[in-house]
């Protein structure tokens, strides 16, 4: 192997790729883990409520099939927000400096993007507001969601 070979940066493939993994990964454990501390929902019960999204209430009827699809949407999901971030650092270079500030508050933008944008576009039967959801929300997307792809992309996009 050439030194010019192993000198090289992944490109953006990689670092989306990465990204969206990771973010899907995280966000995945750390909602269950939130579900079941909060209300002792099962994590099957977690991705059949994502799958709700498309399918409606029945998705809880549904078994394995609305797990997998409540799953594929996580992910989809998880692969978008890295993107978005990827982009969003291409038009913005400096942000890649910071990604302890910028992925933060990248990941409360995703929190009230989907809460207040996407979610209520969908089929989902969302409960009333309440603190600790907001809180818990936030906490999630500003270590889960935002800051992975801002340190991935930092790591990897330079």
């Amino acid at each position: 192997m050439t030194s010019d070979m192993s000198a090289r940066k992944p490109g953006w493939p990689h670092t989306i790729v990465r990204g969206g993994l990771t973010v899907g990964v995280l966000d995945c454990i750390a909602e269950m883990t939130n579900a079941w501390m909060r209300s002792g929902v099962t994590p099957d019960r977690v991705w059949q409520y994502v799958a709700s999204s498309v399918v409606g209430p029945e998705s809880f009827n549904m078994g394995a099939s609305t797990i997998a699809l409540g799953l594929f949407f996580h992910f989809c999901v998880a692969f978008g927000v890295a993107i978005g971030f990827y982009v969003l650092a291409r038009i913005f270079p400096a942000i890649i400096s910071y990604p302890f500030i910028v992925g933060p508050i990248y990941g409360i933008a995703v929190y009230f993007i989907m809460s207040y944008g996407i979610v209520p576009l969908t089929l989902v039967k969302q409960g009333a507001f309440n603190w600790y959801g907001l809180i818990s929300g936030l906490i999630i997307h500003m270590l889960f969601v935002g800051l992975p792809p801002a340190l991935i992309t930092r790591r990897f996009a330079k």
